[in-house]
């Protein structure tokens, strides 16, 4: 009795094992859509196809004891061609042949209904993550999001499939075939079959739960070895720089010797559940053999009913085989599920409140007023920040590293909310403002560029998806890239790679420019926009951010002050506080910290000049 390799990974399980009939209740709306007639109909032809095939599954015994009975007692030639055992074996195979193909319409039927949900619960899982606040993203892995969903949808597949098709339908069946044994052969029989069936269940249910403690284990060592896998190769060139090979090749190794280990038990206990199932199931077989060969040397029983008998169990054990993996999967199905609809239990941090509107005719007046904020209680990064930026008007945030300058950048496109103050743009406070609204008048351009894993086209065209190619090329003219891509054998084809690695620094930001660009927002938001540029390309696309921004809102966070001379106004941050605010000559004549910082800059400027 060969039970199936549990080959599937298994996740670990985090807390008690979900409750199968609030998960039930859960999935019901996807599988019933109450707008979906077509849906319902298929549920209904598939439970229907269900039931034919189970009872054309249990008239096989019975047809073929038949068949045995009338070809044991045939009396001449001319009754097996046209006598009743014929009849008898064209009904045997009708009854198989029925069951085969009730069940494949079942399963075609059902599998429209079943893919619908998986993508339904797929979309509105990935939708929910999107709404969900930054902070949320920051602290969790997205591997291990991305796993929750595939695991959680292949889970409610897995689910449907055996529950609702297989161990739910098989249970009934069991009833059935002990009521038929009883009512033709007496009551042993029933019970014979009802206390083998119980005590394999019994000893499946106790081993697989012991195996899928191993299970865990492997499966905890399994993940933490992907984990460093893709963590190191994705950390490739840091690992070159510090020639650090063979230090990661041990950290893969000793979690993949953990994994070994788990999986030799694995194996081994898989061996035990299936010599356990083995021995009890044909210990109950050769018991009713046995009762079945005395009832025939007695005359009660022929030996069509000896067939019956066999076949019934026989019969019963090829789904029982998979019960150990069935049950251990349907377990591990709950806790996946279970992990994937927490997700939707997540509260968004940042939402929309009833009545918020949407920027309409946005002009870009930006008001920042005594503004607190920390990611948490021991971390204040801003301390009572003021300032205003009126619409049309160019002003720059400087200061040193860890200043809390790209904290504002977050704050305005309302990422997180102030711990205390208020950020209004054009008068209303970004919580009277729908989010995608504000975002959509906001061009970025962020200090550290991370591209789609897809085409040069396609990362400048998200800036604005529904823009043609001039406008894209066009955008990309003004980020000074076009005759770059234009050199490439792909053109504006070619692949970036995982996080745009196949390009240089300097060259991902001057796309996330054109990007910017093409979007036309009515504020402009440049976060260290030119840091990765050479000297000269920066001064090319200071002068083209120019004339883009002219007229229109820009919030500049500079390190270099040489791009930011020329704003309307400047504003020096140090350690979460406005210190200092001016133009440029303003800020110098002050001899405050922006005077010193500048003249810093132009010593190290003036020492990379050739000699």
């Amino acid at each position: 009795m060969k039970t199936e390799p549990d080959t599937a990974p298994v996740s670990p399980s985090h807390g008690e094992d979900g409750n199968l009939w609030k998960t039930c209740a859960l999935l019901l709306p996807f599988f019933w859509p109450v707008e979906r007639k077509d849906l319902k109909t298929r549920v209904v032809v598939a439970v229907v196809s269900l039931v034919l095939a189970k009872l054309a599954n249990l008239t096989v015994p019975l047809v073929l004891g038949w068949a045995v009975d009338t070809l044991s007692n045939l009396e001449g030639q001319m009754d097996l061609l046209f006598g009743i055992p014929i009849a008898a074996l064209a009904a045997y195979g009708l009854a198989r042949l029925s069951y085969i193909v009730f069940n494949e319409i079942r399963d075609a039927v059902f599998s429209k209904v079943s893919q619908h949900a998986v993508r339904q619960v797929a979309i509105k899982v990935f939708n929910h993550l999107h709404a969900l606040s930054i902070r949320f993203h920051l602290e969790r892995k997205t591997g291990a999001l991305n796993r929750f969903i595939d695991r959680g949808t292949t889970g409610i597949q897995f689910l449907l499939s055996f529950v609702a098709f297989n161990i739910l339908p098989t249970l009934f069946e069991v009833l059935l075939v002990c009521g038929i044994l009883w009512y033709l052969y007496g009551i042993s029989y029933a019970l014979v079959t009802a206390v083998t069936i119980g005590i394999y269940v019994w000893l499946t249910f106790g081993i697989t739960a012991w195996r899928i403690r191993i299970r865990r284990k492997m499966n905890d060592a399994e993940n933490e070895a992907s984990t460093r896998q893709v963590d190191s190769l994705l950390n490739f060139e840091t690992v070159r720089y510090f020639n650090n090979e063979s230090h990661e090749l041990t950290r893969v190794d000793e979690a993949l010797k953990t994994y070994e280990q788990a999986a030799v038990k694995s194996r081994e206990s898989l061996s035990l559940l299936n010599v356990s199932q083995a021995a009890v199931v044909i210990s109950g077989i050769t018991i009713m053999l046995i009762m079945a060969a005395l009832n025939i040397r007695n005359g009660t029983m022929t030996v069509g009913g000896f067939v019956v008998v066999n076949t019934y169990l026989m019969q019963l054990s090829i789904p029982l085989n998979f019960l150990g993996t069935v049950y251990r999967e349907i377990r591990q199905a709950l806790v996946d599920m279970e992990n994937m609809f927490t997700l939707l239990e997540e509260v968004p941090e940042i939402k929309d409140l009833p009545g918020a509107q949407p920027l309409s005719s946005p002009r870009g007046d930006i008001r920042f007023t005594d503004v607190h904020f920390g990611y948490d209680a021991q971390r204040v990064i801003l301390h009572g920040i003021s300032f205003q930026v009126k619409a049309g008007e160019k002003v720059a945030i400087v200061g040193p590293t860890g200043a809390g300058k790209s904290t504002i950048s977050r704050l305005l496109l309302r990422f997180y909310d102030p711990d205390s103050g208020r950020i209004a743009v054009d008068g209303l406070d970004l919580q009277e403002i729908t989010q995608a609204s504000l975002r959509d008048a906001i061009g970025v351009v962020p200090q550290d560029t991370v591209l789609f894993n897809d085409t040069i086209y396609y990362n400048i065209a998200y800036g604005d998806p529904s823009a043609d190619e001039q406008h894209i090329y066009e955008a990309a003219r003004t980020a000074r890239i076009h005759d770059f891509i234009s050199q490439l054998p792909s053109g504006y084809q070619t692949r970036v790679g995982e996080r745009g690695l196949k390009l240089s620094g300097g060259e991902k930001q001057r796309v996330a420019i054109a990007r910017a660009v093409l979007k036309n927002p009515t504020v402009f938001f440049f976060d260290e926009a030119t840091s990765s540029l050479d000297s000269a390309t920066e001064s090319d696309i200071q002068t083209n951010l120019d004339e883009i921004s002219s007229g229109r809102s820009t919030l500049i966070i500079a390190h270099r002050l040489s791009t930011v001379v020329s704003a309307d106004r400047i504003l020096v941050l140090d350690d979460g506080r406005i210190i200092e605010h001016g133009t440029h000559q303003q800020l110098l004549a002050q001899g405050g910290l922006y005077a010193d910082l500048w003249q810093e800059q132009e010593k190290e400027r003036e020492s990379r000049q050739p000699v």
